[in-house]
């Protein structure tokens, strides 16, 4: 593939691979390793792909492999992360009757993987379920299943956050009732 074509695909599918990788990562620097390694892997490899209208499937498909992998590294070899607990909790935007885009990608981000492979492949990156049982490799009955588990579960950290939101807007009116009286 030509350079001129290669930054064409760079142009079209970098801000989509980033996406799903973040969603995979939930880490903003992985997430750029992971998009960078897929663009490598292409420059490697892609002249190898027959049917050009597949690039998008065979980037998708191949940065899902390489955060397998990744993963599987880091379960033999852990890396400590220290505070992303504090972080996670103070990036929560204390809104009741909305969440912002930043909070549902959070809970995005607190969907375990399996699940939350196909929310972002369907509901971000628009592909279909075939589209999606080929980039993760699992039969089509799997990924329909798996969207439908992960919905519930994503519903159910979003409910779990509006609750936490709405008890902190009480908590917050009660002391400041408790200060207006004092």
């Amino acid at each position: 593939m030509s350079k001129i074509d290669f930054q064409e695909l760079v142009d079209r599918y970098y801000v989509p691979l980033y996406r799903f990788a973040l969603s995979l990562s939930k880490l903003e620097a992985d997430a750029a390793d992971l998009t960078q390694q897929t663009f490598f892997l292409w420059a490697s490899k892609g002249n190898q792909l027959r049917d050009r209208s597949k690039a998008k499937s065979w980037l998708f498909t191949t940065l899902y492999r390489e955060f397998l992998s990744r993963r599987r590294h880091e379960v033999r070899f852990p890396k400590l992360e220290l505070d992303d607990v504090r972080e996670e909790e103070m990036s929560i935007s204390p809104t009741v009757n909305a969440f912002d885009s930043a909070t549902v990608l959070q809970a995005l981000r607190e969907v375990e993987e399996p699940f939350r492979a196909p929310l972002t492949l369907f509901y971000l990156e628009q592909f279909s379920y075939q589209e999606i049982a080929h980039i993760l490799e699992v039969p089509i009955g799997t990924v329909m299943s798996r969207l439908s588990r992960g919905k519930t579960l994503l519903r159910q950290r979003l409910l779990s956050k509006e609750q936490t939101l709405v008890n902190k807007v009480v908590s917050f009116q009660s002391e400041k009732k408790e200060e207006s009286r004092g």
